[in-house]
């Protein structure tokens, strides 16, 4: 299914796969507010559609936003509530980029009116589109399973010391999912990557907000290193680094349709 802000692409098992980083476009109106580091989109979670095509063979639901999360943050509490107090982060809509850069030109940048206008037009119906599959899923199944599926530059010295490890899966400590999920995923051989669980990154906003294990909703995030896939450089797809990782990250959803099967 095509809305105009996202699409939805129906699977057939419980699992549903969030890539709400991995939009692209600005609207017009919000570009001509814009610097040129703004039009960039740097911080995008480049290729996750194209990293995690097999999921859809496998019969797992996809969800993927149209928009930039320049224009909004997907995965930012619509309060503007920050998941990491103490740590620096980006607003829900961004005014820098990670690397502390403008993205509007002066006098540009968005006002209380402006986020309001983007919650109601970007936000609520990714948001919507979330509830209404989980729902579906449990309804049909008894269980559902959401991977947030994201990736990030290896080293961003505005949020984390020193490089971080290769995957990196967030379950907001441990409430999130069932232990026998976590462990699941925890089994996978990761060799010779580097892999740590609730470390920097312990789930945002969607993985925490619709995690509920008293109705068999699980959720648990991803934030993949840009380096094991991806010229960080130059933002572009290295196939050969691609087709190294892709393996492991079809075990981890593999893992997670098992888990979503399992009664």
């Amino acid at each position: 299914m095509t809305h105009s802000t996202y699409t939805l692409i129906t699977g057939r098992i419980p699992l549903l796969i969030s890539m709400p980083h991995n939009g692209e476009e600005i609207p017009d109106d919000i570009k001509a507010k814009m610097t040129d580091i703004g039009l960039s989109v740097q911080d995008t979670d480049w290729y996750m559609d194209k990293l995690y095509d097999f999921a859809v063979e496998l019969g797992a639901y996809i969800l993927m936003p149209k928009y930039s999360r320049y224009v909004i943050d997907l995965n930012r509490d619509p309060a503007g509530i920050n998941l990491y107090p103490g740590s620096d982060t980006t607003e829900l809509c961004p005014t820098t980029s990670f690397e502390s850069k403008a993205l509007y030109l002066p006098g540009q940048l968005p006002d209380e009116a402006e986020n309001e206008r983007r919650v109601k037009l970007y936000w609520q119906p990714y948001h919507q589109a979330i509830s209404s599959t989980l729902d579906k899923i449990q309804q049909q199944f008894g269980k559902a399973v959401m991977l947030e599926a994201h990736s990030i530059a290896s080293v961003v010295p505005r949020f984390f010391d020193g490089q971080l490890p290769d995957f990196n899966f967030g379950t907001n400590n441990g409430v999130s999912c069932a232990s026998a999920l976590v462990a699941a995923i925890e089994a996978v051989d990761y060799s010779p990557y580097s892999q740590v669980t609730n470390g920097r990154f312990k789930g945002g906003y969607i993985t925490r907000a619709y995690a509920d294990l008293e109705r068999n909703i699980h959720t648990l995030q991803l934030e993949l290193s840009q380096r094991t896939y991806l010229n960080e450089e130059s933002l572009t797809y290295n196939e050969q680094q691609a087709d190294l990782v892709k393996p492991k990250l079809a075990m981890i959803v593999d893992a997670m349709a098992k888990f979503a099967l399992t009664s």
